[in-house]
């Protein structure tokens, strides 16, 4: 099984709404390993120049169909070099 199939642990790929939610999940799975909560998470992007509120970022990471700059810049905020995308 290729290594994109084996993300979802199934052999297909899966509907966006399943890569909706295994998005979501992620996000906050990395944000709660690195210890940082989703006020935190805000200010620093705010920081970094993207005006951010501990609300806005809880519903982005809810809704899981957040744009890949927003990842980007959150994997930046909290320190991550990589992206794991294995369960």
């Amino acid at each position: 099984m290729s290594d994109v199939l084996r993300i979802l642990g199934q052999g297909v790929a899966g509907s966006s709404k399943e890569w909706t939610n295994k998005a979501g999940r992620h996000l906050k799975a990395e944000l709660k390993r690195v210890g940082v909560p989703y006020a935190e998470l805000a200010r620093r992007l705010t920081e970094m120049g993207i005006p951010e509120t501990d609300t806005s970022v809880a519903a982005k990471i809810n809704r899981g169909a957040f744009p890949a700059w927003f990842l980007f810049a959150v994997m930046k905020a909290v320190g991550l070099h990589t992206l794991r995308v294995e369960d």
